[in-house]
């Protein structure tokens, strides 16, 4: 695989709760991550003294985060609506090259920063708040 634009990492939400999803404005960084927790089955008859995990078993998670600048577009309007109201509508993350992230998520903070000579800006932290789909690209 060839090296990808960061650009093309995009981040996108459900504007409508119908599936008419958008590109978050104004991003210039993002970012996803998942996670796994291992459960420890570990036991005097393990062999070699070995730590076994219990395949299948833990908590899965993802975590989106993205920082902008603000535009005050519908995306960044329909973001902060979501986190006021604890709303939890899908998003979608396209991974260049690799698929489509898509599932319900969390705002857990939105951050708005500026100074007197430049432009205002901001950050997102998402966190995942059902079961996710991986679509291939």
């Amino acid at each position: 695989m060839a090296a990808q634009n960061g650009k093309d990492l995009l981040i996108k939400v459900d504007m409508t709760d119908a599936g008419q999803f958008e590109t978050l404005a104004g991003l210039r960084a993002s970012r996803i991550s998942f996670n796994a927790e291992s459960v420890d089955v570990t036991s005097l008859e393990s062999q070699g003294g070995w730590r076994e995990l219990l395949s299948g078993a833990g908590v899965r998670s993802a975590a989106i985060s993205g920082a902008g600048v603000f535009k005050d577009a519908g995306s960044d309007e329909r973001a902060r609506q979501i986190f006021f109201d604890g709303e939890t509508p899908d998003f979608q993350v396209i991974i260049p090259d690799f698929g489509v992230v898509e599932g319900p998520f969390q705002v857990t903070a939105v951050e708005y920063a500026g100074v007197h000579d430049g432009e205002a800006t901001y950050e997102l932290a998402l966190a995942s708040a059902g079961a996710l789909t991986f679509t291939a690209l």
